[in-house]
């Protein structure tokens, strides 16, 4: 083995090697886990909004029906804390008649926690009637 002038052995340096690594992996690992649960976060109310908007469209249901329904879903799947702020209006969209149902709520960004009203997702349903178009 040739030795470098003013080097000492090589021992030890597996044990700093794999500490290293496995430091590297697990920050790697947990990153990955962080970003899937940001995204299943995401989801779960971009479909409770969906479903709040749909809730709200119908035609025996009002905008009070789509908020409750929301909050209910968003409540089940992830927390009550990520179902508080939760607005509903009419309007129109794409030239039809629609009941739009807005969610902010928390981004996850270290577990559960994370940045407040950092995740805002809108939906939108067309607006359910009970009139005859004869």
């Amino acid at each position: 083995m040739t030795r470098w002038p003013g080097w000492r052995s090589e021992d030890g340096s597996a044990v700093v090697e794999f500490t290293m690594v496995t430091v590297l992996l697990t920050l790697l690992t947990v990153s990955v886990l962080q970003l899937g649960l940001a995204l299943h976060v995401r989801n779960t109310v971009t479909d409770a909004a969906a479903e709040g908007a749909r809730y709200a469209a119908l035609a025996d249901n009002g905008l009070g029906h789509g908020i409750d329904r929301t909050r209910q879903l968003i409540a089940t799947a992830i927390g009550p804390s990520y179902a508080d702020d939760i607005s509903a209006s009419y309007g129109s969209y794409l030239g039809h008649a629609s009941a739009e149902i807005r969610v902010v709520t928390t981004l996850p960004v270290i577990g559960l926690l994370g940045l407040e009203k950092g995740l805002e997702v809108s939906a939108h349903a067309a607006v359910e009637t009970l009139e005859d178009d004869e």
